[in-house]
């Protein structure tokens, strides 16, 4: 029989051997060699057969895997491609501005600061959500106009100006009559003075938070019900109003139509603007990878309702390019389309949707 101090130093050895098993083995001299791989003879021979199929074989099943998501389904129908824009880049002008009670005066303000804005360059004029009027639900019904019935004294000097100076004009917003009804409506005239196309606000402006605003646009207003994107002498245009660019679906549907910038004509106040104004048009903009402008009046702290002001312009990898605080003031950027496409190259985004998993379906589109 083995003697008790045999046998404890038996058990003593195994469990040497066994903790020694769990160390990590010193590795050779030549795998500090020459840099990381070196020594370890897997690793060369990886890297020769990464050069042969990293950039045929990964890029090929890639392609394959990314095909298999179905990329060119999460858009219904297909997003069209993005147009060669008539300008590689031209200067945008938004005019932020004051706002009173007296309505030919708005119109002959707007119509000076058009002018203003295009003698520093602007190609592209921007107005404000409800320029020729106070914004309230008793103003509405009184200074709205007929647009359609050609009794409109707001656009037809938008269309003489914009003929007049050769731009591109975003009417900014008017309350519009039209039959019985009345709507929040933006009108974009082209360079020759015709009227290209006519946005009447989709979601409309109701809300109720305690102690801060309350407003109901619905009590007085009807909501338009088609998106609308314009082709102009600067581009494609995707319209919106105010509170429009709350709702990602819209901006996604232009995107899809092949818009190159988004105008937001809008009035946020004083206790969502803080917050959301600069937040929304950013996330608009990444999004879509694209330029998003917006045009608010200028603040009058002695109004009914009190609007944030800081109109801006945000470029397509969501940095804010131009913008100003809450007095009038013309903002006059550039805009450069090159940005745009390097940015959707960069970031691939249209290639990597999961088509197998979701889609946005452009109703107006799939009727169509």
């Amino acid at each position: 029989m083995k003697s008790t101090a045999s046998l404890s130093s038996i058990l003593s050895s195994k469990a040497r051997l066994s903790r020694s098993a769990l160390l990590p083995r010193p590795l050779p001299r030549s795998s500090f060699l020459a840099g990381a791989g070196a020594g370890r003879p897997d690793c060369a021979a990886n890297r020769r057969l990464g050069l042969r199929i990293g950039t045929s074989g990964f890029t090929a099943a890639a392609a394959a895997m990314a095909a298999s998501f179905k990329p060119e389904q999460a858009r219904a129908p297909p997003a069209l491609p993005v147009p060669t824009p008539p300008l590689a880049k031209f200067k945008i002008g938004l005019c932020q501005l004051s706002v009173t009670a007296d309505k030919e005066r708005n119109i002959a303000h707007a119509r000076e600061k058009i002018h203003e804005a295009v003698d520093k360059g602007a190609q592209l004029v921007v107005l404000p959500e409800i320029w020729n009027s106070p914004y309230s639900n008793d103003s509405f019904p009184v200074y709205a106009e007929d647009i359609d019935g050609g009794s409109s004294p707001s656009t037809a000097m938008v269309s003489e100006a914009a003929k007049a100076l050769k731009v591109t004009i975003v009417g900014g917003s008017i309350p519009e009559r039209c039959g019985d009804r009345l709507y929040n409506t933006c009108c974009v005239f082209g360079s020759d003075g015709v009227l290209k196309a006519k946005h009447r606000k989709i979601h409309l402006f109701d809300i109720d938070i305690p102690g801060k605003i309350t407003f109901m646009e619905s009590k007085t207003l009807t909501a338009g019900e088609s998106p609308t994107i314009v082709d102009t002498d600067v581009g494609r245009i995707g319209i919106g109003i105010c509170y429009d660019i709350r709702f990602q679906e819209l901006a996604m549907i232009y995107a899809a139509r092949g818009a190159h910038l988004l105008c937001y004509p809008g009035a946020f106040n004083m206790t969502t603007g803080p917050l959301h104004w600069e937040l929304l048009q950013r996330a608009r903009a990444v999004d879509n990878q694209l330029y998003v402008a917006t045009c608010s009046p200028a603040r009058d702290a002695g109004a009914g309702y009190v609007a944030w002001g800081h109109s801006t312009l945000i470029g397509p990898f969501g940095q804010v390019l131009a913008t100003t605080e809450h007095e009038e003031a013309i903002i006059i950027a550039e805009i450069n389309y090159s940005e745009m496409e390097m940015r959707r190259t960069n970031l691939p985004l249209e290639k990597q949707r999961r088509g197998d998993l979701y889609q946005l379906v452009d109703v107006q589109r799939l009727n169509s």
